[in-house]
C-alpha cells in the first residue's frame, strides 16, 4: 500500500467512530441561527417567527424561511412600509409587521425581537 493511501485509510478509520465531528470549528452549524446576522427577526402570534432581511436601503425585503426565501419589492402603503411580489405582501410599521399571501394572513401581530 502506498504511503498516501495508508494515511487516507487511517483518517477514514479514525473518523468512522466520530459521530459529532465538525471540521469548521468547535460549534456545529445547528447551534447557530440559520439566518444572517443583519436580518430582522419578528415574533408573531401562534409562536411563529418571521425573518426579514431588508435590501438596498429598504427598497426590497427578503423573506426568509429555513427551507426557502423570496424577494418582495417596496410598494406604496397607506401607513408604514409595504413590500410585495404580487402574491405575497409584507407590511411593517415601526417594530410591527404582518405577512399575507393571496389575501390570507400567514404571520400577524409580529413584534421585532430585540438584538
Amino acid at each position: 500500500m502506498r504511503r498516501g493511501s495508508l494515511w487516507a485509510a487511517g483518517a477514514v478509520a479514525a473518523l468512522a467512530g466520530c459521530s459529532s465531528w465538525w471540521p469548521f470549528g468547535s460549534t456545529p452549524a445547528a447551534d447557530r441561527p440559520w439566518y444572517p446576522a443583519d436580518a430582522a427577526v419578528y415574533k408573531c402570534d401562534g409562536n411563529k417567527t418571521l425573518v426579514v432581511r431588508y435590501l438596498e436601503g429598504g427598497k426590497a425585503a427578503m423573506v426568509m424561511f429555513p427551507e426557502r426565501e423570496f424577494r418582495l419589492d417596496a410598494t406604496r402603503a397607506a401607513s408604514g412600509v409595504g413590500y410585495s411580489n404580487g402574491r405575497t405582501d409584507l407590511r411593517t410599521q415601526g417594530d410591527d409587521a404582518q405577512l399575507e399571501e393571496d389575501g390570507k394572513r400567514l404571520f400577524e401581530n409580529c413584534k421585532r425581537a430585540p438584538r
